[in-house]
């Protein structure tokens, strides 16, 4: 009778005191791979899959002690390599005196239950076309993301996007191209977002997304929420190639804020389809905020875009000057500084176009008529000996210092208008130089070459450190304003300025302040042995025609 239970479908492994395997049955041989004499006075842990670690060990072991017998999933490796799951079951033996004299594992392989799990949980979780996450896992998800919204205190956003006329596409090819259309419509949004966010298929062409941990402030997470809702409508407003036929189609998309666990998940859910039939009405592929206010900021923004586009050929933009002066109070150089004069809206601050044209890559372009027309004006400048000897400040980009060929079109702007190199300053943030230390090292070399300036802008306000700074081929570091407005205050501006004057005569680097509005900050600075000043206390970013005659009679009193 033993020895017919021995030989049952599960596995036996019988085990001395030690965990010496002394003998299995057959379906151990079966689902294992090892035969009976491989295994002999072997220990089990040849079979270990890896997966489990020491604390797992552990804890079964202990069980196994103090109670005699231990039963659970476990996940081992077969002979050939292959890992699976089995359930396990094992118990010490004792002699009369109750010490452990064998131990008896009793196993099944339940890879095909686990298989069946995971099939049953797709069907029940997931959409059996795109494999997104269906009505149910999605409601499950943005109750997770309303609970850890209102934990956290930051906004998120739940995005209604649905494709526009997708039952012509039905009606006129058939529903074998329309899920070839959702597939990758599928694909496109989970490109658009990142791992943490949620992409789901509510069914038929209705599709979800939940972004989470958007920001603290409202306009902060509606600008990030507008962003997305537009990469992703962009994204599905390209053709697609379904089989032998080039289809368009586009979304329409609606857009809802939420924040503090203050919505419950239908009404926020009600909200994005209402913004959503917005988009709708408003003539398809487009965003809309289901907030009214939400939504003026995002038209106003993509107004405010459109116009930039045009700002060059309308010839609104300009540049004005503010001048950098030297210890003796002589003037050394102007830093360029655009401006935008929009013929309703008037004098637009850069604080307000700038980023705009960082988002839409505007910013090269714009970047690209600065450098022209400072340029320009230095060649105006090269014969009148109170304006030739100064120098030209030019802020770039990242985007635009990232573009591979940017030394080479530099070097063709500085050709084109006759303009000796040494008079041009390229002013680089640390964010510049923080992409690709590399890169940006052999193009600054190239520039140097060139004759050009370098200066490091805005120093200290990024990630400023010796490992880098050594690296970088600069002839200046410019003090960012945020340190020199309260260098006779605040003890710890103080010293971190005195560091940064330190660390550029160390580096043989020149240095100026940026932001100098009194005669105290002034004092303070020379002190401290800065070389170079720029700010409100010596004149205000000037239009051309005010410059000149700054320029006049700072020369003539110089004279005097």
């Amino acid at each position: 009778m033993a020895a017919a239970a021995f030989e049952t479908h599960d596995a036996i492994l019988i085990t001395d005191a030690q965990s010496n395997i002394l003998r299995v049955n057959h379906a151990f041989t079966q689902i294992t791979g090892y035969r009976a004499w491989e295994v002999a006075g072997m220990n089990p842990r040849i079979m270990s899959s890896g997966r489990h670690d020491a604390d797992f060990y552990k804890a079964m072991w202990r069980q196994l002690l103090e109670q005699g017998a231990w039963s659970g999933e476990i996940w081992d490796r077969r002979k050939n390599g292959e890992i699976y799951p089995k359930w396990m079951t094992i118990t010490a033996v004792k002699d009369e005196a109750g010490s452990t004299i064998n131990y008896v594992a009793i196993f099944s392989d339940i890879t095909e239950r686990k298989r069946n799990e995971e099939e049953i949980r797709g069907l029940a979780f997931y959409d059996a076309l795109t494999r997104l996450p269906n009505r149910r896992l999605f409601l499950d998800r943005l109750q997770n993301a309303l609970a850890a919204s209102a934990r956290n205190g930051d906004f998120g956003a739940l995005l209604f996007i649905d494709l526009d006329r997708f039952k012509v596409l039905n009606d006129t090819l058939g529903h074998d191209y329309g899920d070839l259309l959702l597939v990758e419509v599928a694909e496109r949004i989970k490109g658009c977002v990142r791992e943490i966010d949620t992409v789901a298929r509510l069914g038929g062409d209705e599709f979800v997304v939940v972004l989470e941990g958007i920001g603290a402030d409202r306009e902060e997470a509606s600008h990030k929420a507008g962003l997305v809702a537009e990469k992703i409508r962009d994204s599905l407003a390209h053709p697609y190639q379904l089989k032998e036929h080039e289809h368009y189609s586009s979304p329409s998309i609606g857009v809802e804020l939420f924040h503090d666990g203050e919505e419950n998940t239908d009404d926020l859910i009600k909200h994005a389809d209402v913004a959503m039939y917005q988009a709708k009405n408003a003539g398809r592929n487009t965003v809309r905020f289901y907030d009214p206010g939400l939504q003026h900021d995002l038209d106003t923004r993509a107004m405010l875009e459109n116009d930039l586009r045009r700002a060059i050929e309308n010839e609104e933009l300009q540049l004005h000057y503010q001048v950098q002066v030297d210890n003796e109070r002589k003037l050394v150089g102007v830093e360029a500084l655009l401006r935008w004069q929009h013929p309703v809206r008037g004098m637009i601050p850069p604080a307000k176009f700038i980023p705009v044209a960082e988002e839409s890559m505007l910013i090269v372009e714009l970047g690209d008529w600065v450098l022209h027309h400072a340029c320009a004006q230095l060649v105006l400048w090269a014969d009148d000996p109170l304006r030739s000897g100064l120098t030209m400040a030019v802020n770039v980009s990242a985007h635009q210092f990232a573009m591979h060929d940017f030394v080479e079109h530099l070097a063709a702007i500085l050709q084109r208008h006759g303009v000796q190199p040494a008079r041009l300053k390229l002013e680089l943030t640390e964010g510049v130089v923080l992409n690709d230390i590399g890169d940006v090292v052999e193009k600054m070399r190239k520039l140097k070459a060139l004759g050009v300036q370098l200066s490091l802008d805005d120093f200290g306000t990024g990630y400023s450190s010796l490992s880098y700074l050594k690296k970088l081929p600069l002839d200046q570091l410019k003090i960012d304003k945020s340190f020199v407005r309260d260098i006779t205050v605040d003890q710890s501006d103080a010293g971190m300025v005195q560091s940064i004057i330190d660390m550029a005569k160390n580096f043989k680097h020149d240095v100026i302040a940026e932001g100098v509005e009194t005669e105290a900050q002034l004092s303070f600075l020379k002190h401290h042995a800065c070389l170079a000043y720029q700010g409100y206390f010596f004149s205000k970013p000037l239009p051309l025609e005010e410059l000149e005659r700054l320029i006049a009679d700072w020369g003539s009193k110089l004279d005097d």
